[in-house]
């Protein structure tokens, strides 16, 4: 059974997982984290109904009640989950895969990530050792209503944006679920109605393509930004008023406007091993301090929450909020980027303009190329500039990020697929350029073929 990964448990249904081996995870599920109760949610993919099924079938039998909050956006399930203090919780999701795949996103107390090393590989084991023995006292099935509470922590961040016109692309994912309720009929939305065959596009907006129709629209409409959200509504990306991609790395630095600006809070802000080096200087002249960490929830959130961060995010469109049990939300950072936006053209100022203003490097964006000696290639491009010129930083907690005085790397390898991640960030054009082709003939004798990777 291939869908155990570092994160969570994903796959092609019926290739990689099936539904009896959802019964099993289950079933073990509330003897892993020491529990009588199981906190369910699921999004609306066509496999999603019968996975829900022999899920409860499993942690009913092993004598646990599940509580049912029936459709759900994935940080629904996080918020839930520490809220009303639950010690385990699933989602059932693919996210932002295509419509074959589905998954389970498994929390435990504090709504804190089981990833492989905290969990599911036990899980894993006991389902090839254990036997299977239903407790004579079979568990309920409860439903559990949180949508209302939910809807009403969120519009503690709904500003006034009625000078704002706004398009979004909900990629008829669970963002559908709720945003309307949040920001009526204000926006112009495309791709709102739920529906998990994703007719349109993919649900993952870091794919240059599944952009392009909010682009047009916003362009169409002279919106003043366009949002679109991957499948299960954790992740948010973000269009300027030109109709141009933002990287979701600077969002990060955006988002000081509010937090450290507007709130006034001072203190630790989180970001990932690949973010441009442009955000952490931004973050800087408001008086707090950027940590770096590693690529992913399992990581990140534990991560926040060991700094006590005020927010954080990722260049994969994660958000990650104190006042959200530091997890991530794409539907509550696309608010307070509302209330940014709506403030700036109050001062007259566009999106576009302050996230110019964050930019100070040329960026290569990520390249993945398909390596299967990882290790060995990573060595390689890392000796290779070290021997020839002086870093000023190194880190090795996510492959290696090397900085010198006027450019970066960073390569890592992917954690769910056999790539070989490279991204590097220069002073100028012209320097990026000789140096990724300098890294592109080191990893020539590695590699079987690159692959582009999303926006650039």
């Amino acid at each position: 059974m291939g869908a155990f990964h570092a994160y969570d448990i994903r796959g092609i249904y019926n290739k990689d997982f099936n539904k009896e081996d959802v019964y099993k995870i289950g079933f073990f599920l509330p003897r892993l984290l020491k529990t009588d109760k199981v906190l369910v949610g699921r999004d609306v993919r066509v496999s999603s109904p019968e996975i829900f099924d022999y899920l409860c079938k499993g942690i009913t039998d092993a004598g646990a009640d599940v509580h049912n909050i029936g459709l759900a956006t994935t940080p629904m399930v996080y918020w839930s989950t520490a809220k009303y203090g639950f010690k385990a919780s699933v989602q059932i999701t693919a996210s932002h895969n295509s419509k074959e795949y589905n998954g389970l996103k498994v929390s435990r107390e504090n709504a804190l990530p089981v990833g492989l090393d905290t969990g599911l590989g036990t899980i894993q084991e006991w389902m090839k050792t254990e036997e299977i023995e239903p407790a004579a006292k079979k568990g309920n099935v409860i439903d559990f209503e949180v949508t209302q509470a939910y809807l009403g922590f969120h519009r503690n961040y709904l500003g006034n944006i009625s000078n704002l016109k706004i398009a979004i692309d909900c990629s008829n994912g669970m963002a559908a679920l709720l945003i309307k309720e949040l920001l009526g009929n204000h926006p112009t939305y495309i791709y709102d109605t739920l529906d998990g065959t994703f007719p349109n596009h993919e649900p993952n907006p870091l794919i240059e393509k599944n952009v392009e129709d909010l682009k047009k629209l916003v362009l169409k409409e002279q919106c003043d930004l366009g949002i679109i959200f991957d499948g299960d509504a954790d992740r948010v990306m973000f269009v300027d008023g030109k109709g141009k991609f933002i990287s979701p790395d600077l969002i990060i630095g955006f988002m000081a406007h509010y937090f450290l600006e507007k709130k006034g809070l001072k203190g630790n802000v989180l970001q990932d091993i690949r973010t441009s080096k442009a955000v952490a200087e931004y973050i800087s002249t408001f008086g707090s301090t950027m940590h770096m960490w590693r690529v992913g929830r399992a990581f990140a959130a534990l991560k926040l929450r060991e700094i006590d961060g005020i927010f954080g995010g990722e260049l994969a469109g994660h958000y990650y909020f104190r006042d959200f049990y530091y997890s991530d939300s794409g539907i509550l950072a696309a608010l307070i980027v509302l209330d940014i936006v709506s403030r700036l053209k109050k001062k007259g100022q566009t999106f576009a303009q302050i996230i110019a203003n964050i930019v100070k490097y040329a960026n290569s964006g990520e390249i993945n190329y398909r390596i299967e000696k990882k290790q060995e290639a990573m060595d390689a491009v890392r000796n290779y500039f070290i021997a020839g010129e002086k870093p000023t930083a190194s880190f090795d907690f996510d492959g290696y990020r090397v900085e010198f005085p006027d450019w970066w790397f960073n390569i890592r390898p992917s954690n769910t697929e056999p790539y070989l991640r490279l991204l590097a960030e220069a002073r100028t054009t012209d320097l990026l350029e000789t140096k990724l082709a300098t890294i592109k003939e080191l990893l020539k004798g590695f590699e079987q073929a690159s692959v582009e990777g999303g926006h650039h």
